[in-house]
């Protein structure tokens, strides 16, 4: 495979092409290095906290201070575990993604321009 993007004649793209070429290939592949992993790991960590309200309800009604007990610490957790995985997913798309994109993008628009 080569890294320039294929294309038909007069201009014309072929987005099947583009998107079995090796550079988009690898762009997908490194996406979803990077979502796969995350995902399953926010899912474990959410059907925990599920499991342990289900059947520890003790464990997760000791208070920590106050009325705040550690199933109110855990359920906040899953949101700043929201928040904190979706700002990891931002950096990393504009360090890595973004660029490898802008590239294909701009060839493809150039393709797209002259025809």
């Amino acid at each position: 495979m080569t890294d320039r993007m294929p294309e038909q004649s007069h201009g014309r793209i072929d987005y099947v092409a583009v998107e079995e070429s090796a550079r988009f290939q690898k762009l997908k592949r490194t996406q979803r290095s990077f979502i796969f992993p995350l995902a399953a790991l926010f899912l474990i960590w959410y059907f925990v906290y599920v499991l342990l309200g289900a059947y520890a309800t003790e464990f997760m009604g000791q208070r920590v201070w106050g009325d705040i007990t550690v199933g109110l610490l855990l359920g906040l957790g899953q949101f700043v575990t929201t928040f904190a995985i979706t700002m990891a997913y931002v950096s990393f798309a504009n360090r890595k993604l973004d660029p490898k994109a802008e590239e294909i993008r701009e060839e493809l628009e150039k393709i797209q321009g002259e025809s």
